[in-house]
């Protein structure tokens, strides 16, 4: 896993350090917005990033709906992700509204990594099999 993150971060501009920044970027029409990196989004993004991974689900407008909405169904434990969250799926809706509706169909009776993981250290030294299997993920995106 920490390889698949490693090259996950790397391959959408993203770095470890970020996780713990005091702000974080958020792009939207076109524009660079800065805002707080609360303590509930620097606890949910690592495991959030990881379940991109897990799931396929890409980093675009659209695919952040599919994981937003995942995520939503499959359980979020903060403020912080259901706010962003909601906030990807409505643009996910609007942009695509299948996928985002197949996505939320194949969050039934799935479990994310919110609720039930071992820590974070310890999913980073498993390989992406064995973490998708010790959340019995199928195919997702």
């Amino acid at each position: 896993m920490q390889d698949a993150r490693d090259l996950f971060l790397k391959a959408n501009g993203f770095n470890v350090s970020d996780y713990s920044a005091p702000t974080f970027r958020l792009g939207v029409f076109g524009l660079a917005l800065r805002l707080p990196n609360t303590k509930g989004r620097q606890a949910d993004v690592p495991l959030h990033d990881l379940h991109h991974i897990l799931t396929g689900f890409a980093t675009d407008w659209i695919g952040e709906g599919e994981i937003g909405i995942w995520e939503i169904r499959t359980g979020c434990r903060s403020f912080a992700a259901y706010f962003l969250n909601s906030g990807g799926v409505l643009v996910g809706l609007l942009l695509s509204p299948r996928r985002i509706l197949r996505a939320f169909h194949a969050a039934k009776g799935q479990r994310n990594l919110y609720r039930d993981s071992p820590s974070y250290d310890r999913m980073l030294q498993m390989t992406v099999g064995e973490l998708r299997a010790y959340l019995g993920l199928s195919q997702v995106a």
